[in-house]
C-alpha cells in the first residue's frame, strides 16, 4: 500500500541534516486507501544506521489518544516524499527496535 502525502516541513532539502522534522507543529496528511485523510504529527525521520540508505518515518495520527505510532518507509525524489509499508516482519522489529531506542529512550532521559 501506498499513499500519498503532503509534509509540511518546508526545508526543501534531503532529511539527511538537522531541519527539526521531529520538532512539534511538523504535520503529514497521509491520504489512506479508501480516500480518507488522517493528519499525523511527525515524530522524526530515522535510518537503522549511520551507513543505512533506507530511512523510516515515525508518525502519531492528530486523533489517537492512545498514542500509536505508526512507521513507514521513507525516501523523497523530485515528486516529493514517498511512504511505504514495511512488509517483512524482521524488518518491522528492527525498526521498531531503532525507533525505541532512539525516540523513547530519550524521553525516559528527560
Amino acid at each position: 500500500m501506498s499513499e500519498e502525502h503532503n509534509h509540511d516541513c518546508g526545508c526543501g532539502h534531503d532529511h539527511d541534516h538537522d531541519c527539526n522534522c521531529g520538532e512539534e507543529n511538523n504535520k503529514i496528511s497521509l491520504v489512506l486507501d479508501d480516500d480518507s485523510e488522517l493528519v499525523c504529527d511527525v515524530i522524526g525521520i530515522f535510518s537503522l544506521d549511520e551507513e543505512a540508505e533506507q530511512e523510516y518515518i515515525a508518525l502519531v495520527p492528530e486523533s489517537d489518544e492512545d498514542g500509536e505510532v505508526l512507521i513507514y518507509r521513507y525516501s523523497e525524489d523530485e515528486n516529493g516524499l514517498k511512504l511505504d509499508n514495511i512488509d517483512s516482519d524482521e524488518e518491522y522489529e528492527e525498526v521498531a527496535e531503532a525507533f525505541e531506542e532512539l525516540f523513547l529512550e530519550d524521553e525516559e532521559e528527560e
